[in-house]
């Protein structure tokens, strides 16, 4: 098979196919531009020995300026990245059935099982690149346009820096390969031959709770991030430089892959009981599809608990921000605009997620649809027998919030106690004179502004961030109610009699 006839047929198909290959290219757009932006961050230079302090005086924003913060930007830019890419996962599986059954008439065409998965290589890998070109050109096009020096010639955004062309061509040629190793990936379960198509279905063991040992591992590795750091203080000594940030990645990788898994066993439970104490049939049907396929739930929903997690875990950090500051307020050694800088920094955060929680809600609008649509020669079935369309609509809403409502309500859980098991102990301060100034940080550059006073012993516990928390599970849960009422519109045509003659 030559290139040019794998690309013919990689480009072949119908208004889904096209659909498919468009989504995919978006959401490869969407994430090359947040890879490439935090490569930006990164690459503004730092000199040796200049991570504490300001070295990049031409920007108006603090996040720049300061080195050590730099890090931690880079991060949260890359973290929207994440819901992009499962969104361009769910988008990869659009029109899953049609073109199996394209790829079936391929191999009845003479071509063989590797031959295929290159072709579904190729069309995930072409998409992948559309969108990682469209991404480069958008963010050299925002560079130019929002490069926009302020009175005093300082610069909002890195537009005077740019990546180095090894990790440019890294983001616009890796995402296209991830793309198409995703399509390869999703087809291992289906044998194409030339006469139909073969889903490989392993009868597997109900989902257990040993997802709970990854979370209890992940909050564990969290925890040991004071006592280590004090046992080498206690020591004279520095921590290794890799040690914290192995310990936050690993625990917090570990804490997003057990909520993820647990999903599928939360998603068993919820359908065993839905069959045990249920009544009606729209419960019944969504108690069978939960049972019969757990881990449908984690798949749609890993992006959302990401974000979650990532809001729930902000949560615990603005609570402990807050309880720093009150504390630093009473021995004067707080600034309203220092307090100010770190608060507008963790609302930027709380945009994010909220960003984050938006993609992610487009990852189950095509999700939901999806399965709709695979589904509907059962659904037309359903009708057909006399089951009205409306029993079907609420057994997929029952089957959507069913897993959605306990799992998020355990993403909140552990982000919470990620932040929390650093951050949520008490403060205790005072006990001792202190210099404090009732003025802002200009005016108590003077010495001569400082009072001598004497502040008693006291200790500051943060408190629960309830309402945060309840905005942030709430906003989830709103995204899939969204989902599911757009999921309902194809429901119609979906439930066609017609749709019994499809094959």
């Amino acid at each position: 098979m030559t290139p040019v006839v794998a690309l013919r047929l990689a480009l072949a198909g119908n208004r889904t196919d096209t659909v498919r290959v468009v989504l995919t290219a978006l959401s490869a757009a969407l994430a090359a531009l947040a890879a490439l932006a935090a490569l930006t961050v990164l690459a503004v230079p730092t000199p040796p020995g200049g991570r504490g302090v300001n070295n990049a005086e031409q920007y108006s924003n603090a996040l720049l300026r300061e080195p050590g913060l730099r890090g931690g930007t880079a991060v949260a830019l890359l973290l929207l990245a994440v819901p992009v890419l499962a969104l361009a996962g769910q988008c990869v599986r659009l029109g899953a059935p049609a073109r199996d059954r394209r790829l079936a008439a391929f191999r009845l065409a003479g071509a063989t099982p590797g031959q295929v998965a290159a072709l579904v290589a190729v069309e995930a890998g072409l998409a992948g690149l559309l969108g990682t070109l469209v991404g480069l050109g958008t963010y050299l096009a925002g560079r130019v346009l929002l490069h926009r020096p302020d009175g005093r010639g300082l610069l909002p955004l890195p537009t005077d820096v740019l990546p180095s062309p090894s990790a440019i061509a890294a983001v616009v040629l890796g995402l296209p390969v991830l793309a198409g190793l995703a399509g390869v990936v999703l087809l291992r379960r289906v044998t194409a031959t030339p006469l139909g198509v073969v889903r490989r279905v392993r009868r597997e063991r109900p989902p257990g709770p040993w997802a709970g040992l990854l979370i209890a591992a992940g909050v564990a590795a969290y925890g040991l991030l004071v006592p280590v750091g004090r046992w080498y203080a206690a020591r004279d000594q520095d921590p290794p430089a890799v040690l914290e940030p192995l310990l936050m990645l690993g625990g917090g990788l570990a804490a997003l892959v057990g909520v993820v898994v647990g999903t599928g066993w939360l998603s068993h439970t919820a359908g065993r009981l839905l069959h045990r104490w249920g009544r009606g049939p729209a419960t019944l049907l969504a108690a069978r599809r939960l049972t019969a396929d757990p881990w449908a739930g984690s798949r749609t929903l890993a992006a959302l608990l990401a974000a979650v997690i990532v809001g729930a875990g902000a949560a615990g950090l603005r609570a402990s921000m807050l309880a720093d500051m009150t504390a630093n307020r009473a021995i004067g050694q707080s600034f309203a605009a220092s307090d100010d800088f770190y608060l507008n920094t963790m609302d930027l955060v709380d945009r994010a997620v909220q960003v984050a929680v938006a993609l992610a809600a487009g990852g189950l609008v095509v999700a939901l649809v999806e399965g709709i649509v695979a589904r509907r020669r059962t659904y037309a079935a359903l009708v057909a027998s006399g089951v009205p369309r409306s029993v079907i609509g609420r057994s997929v809403a029952w089957q959507a919030l069913a897993p959605a409502v306990p799992a998020t309500v355990l993403a909140l859980a552990v982000g919470l106690l990620l932040t929390w098991t650093t951050g949520g102990r008490p403060r205790s301060y005072g006990g001792q004179t202190a210099q404090v100034c009732p003025g802002d940080a200009a005016g108590c550059a003077d010495p001569s502004a400082l009072r001598t006073v004497w502040v008693p012993e006291s200790v500051v516990t943060p408190e629960l961030p309830w309402g945060q928390l309840a905005g942030v599970g709430a906003t989830a849960l709103a995204a899939v109610l969204v989902t599911v009422g757009v999921g309902l519109l194809f429901l119609r045509t979906s439930t066609a009699v017609e749709e019994l003659r499809t094959g």
